[in-house]
């Protein structure tokens, strides 16, 4: 029988904690300043680590930045996409909802204001991205969007709705609606001031 050194488990928990900790110290930083603002030292001092630390656990900045921005997936976007798929709720109320878990997103208090993906993306278009970091940002943002296209093309409502004929662009119409909220929110706008968009939103799509 091989006994457990439950010291080294211990440790290895700890570490496993401290990195994901870590990853959403990061992510807030590159979330408020974009990538090209995060110094190291930013990040560093975010994260309770130093630089031969932070080069050893996820690489370099570009690498951390790739981590950091799948982080944003799992532990916020994929938060919000799940009101999406809610089972015996409306339409309606399934993108309401998902709008509305968005939009005070971009205008919660305990974290930067506006959205992570959209801050991200209009940095890129001005090059000052590196590549690794430039390709994962453009799948990243694509999640949201093939999820929507998804809904109105496949859910029954949707499709009675006539919604799954311009799947893309009504996908994009409503994209466009939350890229602007976080504008706004960026520029100070509260979530009980951009909540009214979402009834004009969904009015418009005939829902």
């Amino acid at each position: 029988m091989t006994l457990v050194d439950h010291s080294k488990v211990a440790a290895s928990s700890k570490i496993k904690f401290d990195r994901v900790q870590a990853l959403e110290a990061a992510m807030l930083v590159f979330w408020k300043k974009g990538y090209g603002a995060a110094s190291l030292t930013d990040l560093t001092e975010a994260m309770g680590i130093n630089k031969p630390s932070m080069y050893a656990t996820f690489g370099n900045k570009e690498k951390l930045f790739v981590l950091a921005t799948e982080h944003y997936v799992q532990s916020v976007d994929l938060q919000h996409r799940q009101f999406l798929q809610q089972a015996n709720v409306p339409l309606k109320q399934r993108l309401k909802n998902y709008l509305s878990s968005v939009i005070a997103g971009q205008c919660c208090e305990q974290s930067p204001k506006g959205c992570y993906i959209s801050l991200c993306v209009s940095e890129a278009a001005g090059e000052n991205i590196p590549q690794s970091a430039l390709v994962k940002i453009q799948e990243v943002s694509q999640f949201a969007f093939n999820s929507l296209v998804e809904l109105f093309k496949q859910d029954e409502e949707a499709k009675q709705l006539n919604l799954d004929v311009e799947a893309e662009l009504h996908a994009c119409f409503l994209m466009t609606l939350l890229n602007g909220t976080a504008g706004m929110a960026r520029a100070g706008k509260k979530a009980t001031e951009l909540e009214p968009l979402l009834a004009l939103a969904l009015k418009g799509l005939g829902i």
